[in-house]
């Protein structure tokens, strides 16, 4: 990259978000040409009452922060879109294979590599000097003992909660996740992708986890891709862009918003050193899947005003054809990998603990509203919820004392890392992959990939 020119100094963050989002158009039009960067997309709304979020006013919104929100509701990934553009001259099984090989030996070891694929690495590989990596590797060792001994639990109910909207949710829908084998697929590749991430070594660049941002960045693009070329029901006017930057944001930073949320109903205004490293463990992560520095705020505050710049300004909107099928699909999936009694046995008791832990979490407690959801909560699942989690506190306690004993510590993170392998192992296999061939837009024929 040449110096910087005189003009570009003077420009504001806020200007370069929106001079890069309409450079997509020039820089991808087989893509974005048909895009109209101009017009503001009915998903986007400058009125918190109509939006996920009724109870925010206007003055609790940071004007600056609402503003880069607009901005990234129309941008997507320049270098994994670049690369995903491929599929009509590649097909998507070969942009996979490349880019897998790439991840795993390096650009030069991809015969006649296109340069897109170049680029896409190279964006990975560099690190922005932001990240402290000692931080993040802190972050994952913290971060072990939750993701262990409760995500398996609480997996189901993080990915209900990324269904509450239409206007968000309609790219999972497209991608033919309405049958129930296919939300449990989408289920486990997302446990595995967060699992993987925190193994040891695995967010270095020749590690797993480099390579699973990787491949769930270009799934990202490829969704993109097929949604606004392939399938008559995206409409740019109304959506936006598929599975834009700030869509992305909840995903990867659940716990850490969860987290500032209770740091700043206590009126702190610090992260204590081991919260610190959990954020910058999420934030690397993020980065790696493509998101900008401007949605990954390093304070408590800076992370609920942009999570409350993003949420109320998305319009409300809740049909039964995506989000109502969505849930159902995922609450009836059936996510162990064999019918074994033991299975089974998990398979209620967890089901049960994810539905309280989505009323909980994402409904702030409202029975009737989770109820229009799909999500039916009885006393069984109450019960079920208390009982995991007594069990569960107790085993994250006894793990976060372990840490304090310096032996101790050693042998509990072992005990840990091999737990979240045997996780990987019942997870299965993560394709990460977006077939359009797979696609079940309502009124139209699956298209050909």
């Amino acid at each position: 990259m040449g110096p910087l020119r005189h003009e570009d100094e003077m420009q504001t963050p806020l200007d370069r978000v929106r001079a890069k989002v309409a450079s997509q158009k020039t820089a991808l039009p087989e893509l974005y040409g048909d895009v109209d960067f101009d017009r503001t997309p009915e998903r986007f709304t400058d009125d918190p009452k109509a939006s996920v979020a009724p109870k925010l006013g206007k003055a609790a919104l940071d004007p600056d922060k609402v503003a880069l929100i607009k901005a990234y509701t129309m941008l997507g990934d320049g270098v994994a879109d670049a690369y995903a553009a491929l599929m009509p001259k590649y097909g998507f099984r070969p942009l996979i294979q490349m880019l897998t090989k790439a991840c795993d030996q390096g650009i030069a070891a991809v015969p006649d590599a296109p340069p897109e694929l170049a680029a896409f690495i190279a964006d990975m590989e560099a690190t922005p000097a932001w990240v402290d990596m000692d931080l993040v590797r802190e972050g994952q060792r913290l971060d072990r003992n939750a993701a262990a001994n409760l995500g398996p639990f609480a997996i189901r109910g993080a990915f209900i909660a990324t269904f509450m909207n239409k206007y968000a949710a309609l790219p999972m829908a497209l991608t033919g996740t309405l049958s129930n084998d296919t939300a449990a697929r989408r289920v486990n590749e997302t446990a595995t992708f967060f699992t993987t991430t925190l193994l040891p070594g695995s967010l270095e660049r020749h590690g797993a986890g480099f390579k699973a941002a990787a491949m769930v960045r270009l799934m990202h693009s490829m969704v993109r891709f097929n949604a606004l070329k392939r399938s008559d029901r995206w409409d740019v006017g109304v959506y936006g862009i598929p599975i834009p930057q700030v869509d992305q944001m909840p995903a990867g930073l659940i716990p850490i918003f969860l987290m500032s949320y209770k740091i700043v109903a206590k009126g702190r205004t610090t992260f204590t050193a081991d919260e610190r490293a959990r954020v910058e463990l999420a934030r690397y992560r993020c980065f790696l899947l493509g998101l900008p520095e401007d949605l990954l705020a390093d304070t408590p505050q800076g992370v609920v005003d942009t999570m409350n710049a993003r949420s109320g300004t998305l319009r409300a909107g809740f049909d039964d054809e995506t989000c109502g099928e969505l849930v159902r699909a995922t609450l009836s999936a059936y996510l162990p990998p064999d019918e074994r009694p033991d299975n089974r046995l998990f398979d209620k008791v967890e089901r049960g603990f994810s539905k309280v832990f989505f009323l909980r979490n994402f409904m702030n407690g409202d029975m009737a509203a989770a109820r229009r959801m799909g999500v039916e909560i009885g006393p069984r699942d109450f019960a079920l919820f208390g009982l995991v989690a007594t069990l569960i506190t107790s085993q994250l306690l006894a793990f976060r004392m372990a840490r304090e004993v310096p032996v101790l510590s050693t042998l509990a993170d072992a005990h840990l890392v091999g737990k979240l392998r045997r996780q990987l192992k019942r997870y299965g296999h993560a394709e990460f992959t977006s077939d359009a061939e797979k696609y079940r837009p309502a009124g139209t024929r699956p298209a050909a990939a």
